[in-house]
């Protein structure tokens, strides 16, 4: 973090403006500005927001406006570990993206991750703008993603695939960070692993948390809830789950410190001024 941090002061000096760095990673030209979720957890204070001025945000229904309104980002949980968060400027982003991104207009960004292909494509829509992998195909460097399309800014910390306690793939899965209407949100992907203190200062804040609690395939529930513990999110979405008996002892591993709410449906709107007060564990149905 202090040598990033160190990279950027460079590059000020020498007459560059973070804003207007370029990423060349995800193969676009894309502007790389800083994260407020890190902003937060370097310097413990709310960084400032990012706003494209010159941005005229698409023509949206009532309906849509509606349910956006006052900085709310619908979240929808298509099944597995796959949701769709969608923004108020339209920007609709699929998490762990297998083919299927659920109803609905047609993602602008995927994320996907390598542990299984319930987790992954190898043939995504092409009319899709951005396919961000977990992983770095080529196999050389890890995969390292700096999106930032109109009001969401995406970018990842990988972490390690294993099996039955070996080494499969390093850095063959991704945590995932969407940051938009001041929000922070996380996907664990397919964890496998307790996270180090580095992963944990290069993830920052995360208000809403995406998190596997199957307890077998993936990280153990107690692995799991010891985690949610450490990253203080203030709303636990559980995602992974093959039966309903994993999700109650999960609910009931989290009932101590988290409260839980039940939506009715596949949805949820979260804004920042709607933050619960004390952490819940929200339960969305799948499609």
């Amino acid at each position: 973090m202090r040598s990033a941090a160190i990279l950027i002061l460079a590059m000020v000096l020498a007459g560059f403006h973070p804003e207007t760095v370029f990423a060349q990673n995800t193969g676009q030209n894309t502007r790389i500005s800083p994260s407020t979720c890190l902003a937060v957890a370097d310097n413990q204070q709310t960084g400032p927001r990012i706003i494209n001025a010159s941005y005229q945000p698409p023509a949206r229904s009532a309906a849509q406006l509606a349910a956006l309104e006052n900085g709310e980002v619908l979240i929808t949980y298509v099944g597995h570990s796959a949701f769709r968060i969608e923004t108020a400027q339209g920007v609709v982003a699929v998490t762990d993206y297998n083919g299927f991104s659920g109803e609905g207009a047609l993602p602008d960004i995927v994320t996907m991750n390598h542990a299984h292909s319930t987790h992954y494509t190898d043939s995504p829509n092409p009319l899709i703008s951005h396919v961000l992998r977990g992983w770095n195909p080529d196999g050389d460097d890890p995969a390292s993603h700096h999106l930032e399309l109109r009001d969401m800014l995406v970018r990842n910390v990988t972490t390690d695939i294993y099996y039955e306690g070996s080494l499969i793939e390093k850095d063959g899965n991704s945590i995932f960070i969407f940051e938009t209407a001041g929000l922070c949100i996380g996907h664990l992907g397919h964890l496998h692993h307790k996270l180090t203190p580095e992963h944990i200062a290069r993830i920052g804040r995360i208000d809403v948390l995406f998190m596997p609690v199957d307890g077998t395939y993936t990280m153990s529930q107690a692995g799991m809830i010891e985690l949610a513990g450490q990253l203080r999110s203030s709303i636990v979405i559980p995602m992974h789950y093959f039966s309903t008996f994993s999700l109650q002892r999960f609910i009931a591993g989290m009932q101590d410190k988290f409260a839980l709410q039940v939506e009715p449906g596949t949805s949820t709107r979260v804004s920042l001024a709607d933050l619960p007060s004390s952490p819940q564990v929200r339960v969305l149905s799948a499609y």
